[in-house]
């Protein structure tokens, strides 16, 4: 099961495991979109709302964002409208 916004990790093997040869140009665009819309997503949700299954794919795939907060928890922390921790 994936987080909300996020490509599953049988999504991302499948992938990852069909050789481009066999792709055709559709799935090539389709690849590195969800590809670039899953590593943004990542970017965007703290380490610690990820489930399990997310944390492990993510260290696989380098979307890892090491435990940081959010860019929209960023944001607000630099407006003044974030925790204060």
């Amino acid at each position: 099961m994936s987080d909300t916004g996020r490509q599953s990790l049988t999504d991302k093997a499948t992938a990852a495991l069909k050789p481009d040869s066999e792709k055709s140009t559709t799935q090539h665009f389709g690849d590195k979109l969800k590809g670039k819309s899953d590593s943004a997503a990542s970017t965007l949700q703290p380490e610690s709302e990820k489930s399990t299954t997310q944390r492990i794919g993510d260290a696989f795939s380098s979307n890892s964002n090491n435990d940081q907060p959010s860019l929209t928890q960023k944001a607000k922390n630099a407006m003044g409208m974030g925790d204060k921790h």
